[in-house]
């Protein structure tokens, strides 16, 4: 029988970004994807938060029958994983997660929300906003925006998982950060790897942070070579 693959997209994200990796991985695997509250136009009844995400995936799961899936978190989808990971200790055969921050200083955090502006990119990425609107209709992008940088600080005033969490979970973990990712360090990626004993860092050569950039045959091989065991 095929594995299943769950895929988890990340902030400002929907789960179109994933339609050509999902074509490439079906040759191997059930490939899932879904929504978070929030995002593809799936309504947004309350503030953004990883536990949010995370019910989000449980609902998911039970609601399609899918039982110790891997996880394949990209970005924030790979914090939601870990998380859930923390808290369900058999949930998930594997993850591997790709461009996951994990430096949630309050200096970090401003730093990420600077770039969540949704009337500068209105002015300076006029391409970008649209992109996002149509991704998120009929959910307003800027509530979405507006929400995402609300979870951001509150990641950087005491959401965000400590070594203490990391260390506690057992399922086995690839934390894969890109050599030319301007978004997500080395240094931080090998911090969560190191404290979660399960892990192992991958640093996945020519890879940037946006998805749109990665090459999905490489992401593809990627995640068969380290997920179909």
């Amino acid at each position: 029988m095929r594995q299943d693959i769950l895929l988890l997209h990340g902030a400002l994200g929907s789960l179109q970004q994933f339609k050509e990796l999902k074509e490439l991985l079906s040759e191997n695997f059930n490939v899932h994807v879904f929504n978070f509250s929030g995002h593809g136009g799936n309504p947004i009844n309350q503030s953004f938060s990883i536990d949010l995400f995370g019910n989000d995936t449980l609902a998911f799961m039970q609601q399609s029958g899918i039982v110790h899936p891997s996880v394949f978190g990209y970005s924030m989808g790979g914090y939601v994983a870990l998380k859930l990971a923390l808290k369900h200790p058999d949930l998930f055969k594997m993850i591997m997660t790709l461009g996951t921050k994990f430096e949630w200083t309050k200096e970090s955090a401003e730093k990420e929300v600077k770039m969540l502006q949704h009337d500068i990119i209105e002015e300076k990425v006029p391409r970008f906003a649209q992109v996002l609107r149509e991704r998120h209709s009929p959910v307003d992008w800027k509530t979405n925006m507006q929400h995402t940088a609300d979870m951001m600080l509150a990641l950087s005033s005491g959401d965000a998982m400590t070594t203490d969490d990391l260390q506690q979970i057992t399922t086995g973990v690839i934390i894969c950060v890109g050599s030319e990712d301007n978004m997500v360090t080395r240094q931080e990626s090998q911090w969560a790897a190191e404290n979660i004993s399960s892990a192992q860092l991958l640093i996945a050569e020519g890879f940037k942070h946006p998805i749109e950039s990665v090459a999905k045959d490489q992401l593809s091989q990627l995640l068969t070579r380290h997920l179909s065991k």
